[in-house]
């Protein structure tokens, strides 16, 4: 289908024409999609240096184009090639648009993401802090994006293996999304079993065990114990009541844990 659309759009209106540019990206990412990656690469490569000569290096188009990429590259763990992209699209975004422009603010994302993969953690933690910083200032501090800004950030902390930062930010990500989203949103409740592994790697376990215990009755209540998320939080609250030496309440946990995933399993269905 993909390949069908590009070479009618390159029969009809021309190998430069800028819907054949993004009919050959539609085709890149689908070949990505399917694991194609020396087609995609080669495709996404090929349409990047045709953006830069038909529409020139700072239009819109040219910049996606190469954000996909990057992005291409990081998913195939080639961060060395992803990252001075990522640094390219920030730079000219900046030039062109401005440091303080919303749009600025996934590219610098992108970068502190890509970065943190790449084990560059004092690198990407100032970046983080900085899109957390313009997203409360540009965005204001209840958009959900400046949610996921500070979320990012308290991930950074965790591999950074800052644990009071990590739990400074986790605290006030469940007490903003409890005030923004209720105490039984999805999000909230996430953002609960989040703040309860950093304080399990705090050593806190009492802690950890009293709030997971808390999350755990109420995404049973809200979400089903068969949730995903019912699992995590029963697994995390088993392995800390193993830590805390409570292996009369832990075991339990980690055999209704297996029950719940073998009954999973048993109603999926058959692969043909």
């Amino acid at each position: 289908m993909f390949e069908a659309a590009l070479a009618d759009r390159e029969r009809v209106l021309g190998d430069d024409h800028p819907e054949t540019l993004a009919s050959r990206i539609n085709l890149a990412v689908a070949y990505q999609a399917a694991g194609q990656l020396g087609e995609a690469f080669a495709l996404f490569e090929r349409t990047l240096a045709d953006a830069e000569r038909v529409l020139g290096t700072d239009n819109p188009g040219t910049l996606t184009t190469l954000i996909n990429l990057a992005r291409a590259y990081q998913a195939a763990g080639r961060l060395s090639e992803a990252i001075p992209m990522f640094e390219r699209v920030l730079a000219d975004s900046e030039r062109v648009l401005g440091a303080d422009h919303p749009r600025i603010l996934p590219s610098r994302i992108l970068l502190a993401g890509a970065l943190q993969s790449a084990g560059r953690l004092q690198e990407a933690i100032p970046m983080f802090e900085r899109v957390l910083a313009d997203s409360e200032r540009v965005l204001g501090a209840d958009h959900s994006s400046t949610l996921t800004s500070r979320t990012n950030l308290a991930y950074a902390y965790h591999l950074a293996g800052r644990p009071d930062d990590a739990i400074q930010q986790s605290e006030r990500i469940v007490a903003d999304n409890q005030r923004i989203l209720g105490t039984d949103h999805p999000e909230t409740l996430n953002s609960q079993n989040n703040l309860a592994t950093e304080y399990g790697a705090a050593g806190q376990l009492d802690q950890a065990i009293a709030l997971l215990e808390h999350t755990l009755a109420d995404i049973e209540r809200v979400l089903g114990v068969d949730h995903p998320s019912a699992q995590t939080a029963r697994t995390n609250l088993a392995s800390a009541y193993q830590a805390a030496g409570r292996l009369d309440e832990a075991v339990p946990l980690f055999e209704r844990a297996v029950a719940v995933s073998e009954r999973g399993r048993a109603q999926r269905p058959a692969a043909r």
